[in-house]
């Protein structure tokens, strides 16, 4: 079958996605060729986006984070608006996402499961206010609350554990899906990677540019750019 075919049959489908969906908007992707992890610093990205170095040495942080996790300007590409298409018209249940930018939302979607978290929202760690990323963005050195406290990015950082609602309601929408679309991942972070193998339904789908350990268990494997591909569709 197609594509185009599996989503005309199917009525319950759940997106699961990485940083391939949002390269096409501009945003990079962490372990490409040209992605964050190659890219020279004084600390690996690995040890600066970690609880502990937020913690210890939280103004080097913000360095990196102002001026590498923000992305500024960037919009929805065809897959994040194809997918909240799927979502109006009934047939999308939910999108799972890897990533941290908020785009999905941008596009119109309204089930999203961000598993690491949205750089959109920031909170006060004493008092818990929240605050927009635009607080994060236009302070010079550790953004602080009007109480006084650290504002911390509300994304899942290394050594931090994932939400347990997210977690839960992933492999929730994950087993009760007829088809499920995976794109623009490589499905090596785990344990993000490993909610995959709840799913019990007819249909899976691969949509990735290089190979992935679950493409011998799909039924369709697409190696296209994820927004070519969604946005060939007919909804």
């Amino acid at each position: 079958m197609t594509l185009q075919e599996i989503i005309d049959s199917s009525n319950n489908i759940v997106f699961f996605g990485g940083a391939g969906v949002s390269t096409e908007s501009g945003i990079p992707d962490f372990r490409s060729v040209d992605g964050l992890y190659n890219q020279k610093y004084d600390y690996p990205p690995e040890t600066i986006l970690s609880h502990s170095f937020f913690i210890n040495k939280t103004e080097e942080f913000y360095k990196f984070y102002r001026d590498k996790m923000i992305v500024k300007n960037v919009k929805p590409n065809k897959a994040h608006i194809t997918l909240a298409k799927l979502e109006k018209k009934g047939k999308l249940k939910a999108v799972i996402t890897q990533n941290i930018d908020g785009l999905h939302q941008l596009a119109g979607s309204e089930n999203v499961i961000e598993l690491h978290g949205s750089i959109q929202r920031n909170y006060c760690m004493e008092c818990g206010k929240f605050y927009g990323v635009e607080t994060i963005e236009n302070c010079n050195g550790v953004p602080k609350c009007e109480c006084g406290g650290i504002i911390k990015p509300d994304v899942v950082l290394y050594e931090e554990m994932l939400d347990d609602t997210a977690i839960t309601n992933s492999i929730r929408f994950i087993s009760e899906a007829d088809t499920l679309i995976i794109g623009g991942t490589s499905l090596n972070v785990y344990p993000a990677a490993g909610f995959i193998n709840y799913f019990q339904g007819k249909h899976l789908v691969i949509i990735n540019k290089a190979p992935t350990s679950a493409d011998k268990n799909a039924e369709l494997v697409i190696q296209k750019p994820i927004g070519e591909v969604l946005g060939s569709l007919t909804i």
